[in-house]
């Protein structure tokens, strides 16, 4: 008996030894699908400190195009080195379409340009593994900050979601949070960093350069950015399991103060929107995608709209 059963072993493990090796490679080992959204500003970029690197009139803009575009790319290309299987990046700068697109990898998407839903956060949802935040500054009411503002520098001076001043940082991370998705990284100055932990936790921070005011830095070299950002990314998603979402108590009270009166007595006229005092209203929104709604519409809307 002993003599006719391994016979018969050795057939029954030969038989399937050749059925695993005649398998599709994808039916043997399945592999973990990272997916990562990565928002980009301008304002936390190396060496970035005034008007004159941020927008298409300022003699230095083309130059830190360049420098964004790198910054992302050395986000994006450490984050595949870290395991990431699909990468979307928001252009969130100004009109939206600040980076040069045709140097990206072909298998990165990129959204660009306004208005969008969600704005800086548009195409985040629940599939999202992590989020990180790139070339980010602090807010408006941030007296450190290299050009601190939240959402328009040029009209509002103080947003808060219940009764906690936001950052654009803390507010995209609110968004994320609402679909489950921890921000892991970010890259700016130290105030902004510093920030953005303050409420969001202690993600990893690419401190690329140092506020010395509003309009001036201790700034890294581009170069010496480039690898400090790639170096975090890859420490966060090293340990993704270590951040939690940053999910703010439903229902959404907004506040927004004006640094003219004129919008805050206009926007009352809206049903849901009162009156705080005379530059402030607050709005109740269910959750942040519905506060993000009306954020989009305080910040873009005027009578003189044309397509």
């Amino acid at each position: 008996m002993h003599r006719r059963t391994v016979p018969l072993l050795l057939i029954v493990l030969l038989s399937a030894t050749a059925l695993t090796a005649g398998d599709p490679p994808h039916t043997q080992q399945t592999t973990r699908k990272l997916k990562v959204y990565i928002s980009v500003d301008m304002e936390g970029v190396t060496g970035t400190v005034t008007g004159d690197q941020l927008g298409p009139s300022g003699f230095e803009y083309a130059r830190f195009r360049e420098v964004m575009t790198r910054e992302a790319l050395a986000a994006i290309q450490a984050a595949k080195e870290a395991g990431a299987t699909e990468i979307l990046v928001s252009d969130s700068h100004g009109n939206g379409e600040n980076l040069l697109i045709d140097q990206f990898p072909p298998d990165v998407r990129i959204i660009r340009s306004w208005p969008r839903r969600l704005s800086m956060m548009a195409g985040i949802d629940a599939t999202f593994d992590a989020v990180m935040f790139i070339g980010y500054h602090s807010s408006t009411s941030n007296t450190r900050g290299v050009r601190a503002h939240t959402f328009s520098s040029a009209r509002l001076t103080r947003v808060a979601v219940n009764g906690v001043e936001m950052s654009e940082g803390s507010w995209n991370a609110a968004i994320a949070g609402h679909f489950g998705v921890p921000v892991v990284m970010i890259s700016g100055d130290d105030a902004v960093i510093e920030e953005v932990r303050r409420l969001v936790g202690p993600i990893e921070g690419a401190e690329v350069k140092r506020s010395l005011g509003f309009h001036s830095a201790n700034t890294l070299t581009p170069e010496a950015g480039y690898k400090l950002i790639g170096e975090k990314v890859r420490a966060a998603l090293g340990r993704r399991g270590d951040f939690r979402p940053y999910r703010v108590q439903e229902p959404v009270t907004v506040e927004v103060s004006f640094k003219h009166y004129l919008p805050a007595e206009v926007l009352t006229f809206l049903r849901g929107v009162e009156r705080v005092d005379s530059h402030t209203i607050r709005y109740r929104a269910q959750n942040m995608l519905e506060a993000s709604d009306f954020m989009v519409f305080v910040t873009t809307y005027n009578p003189g709209l044309e397509p």
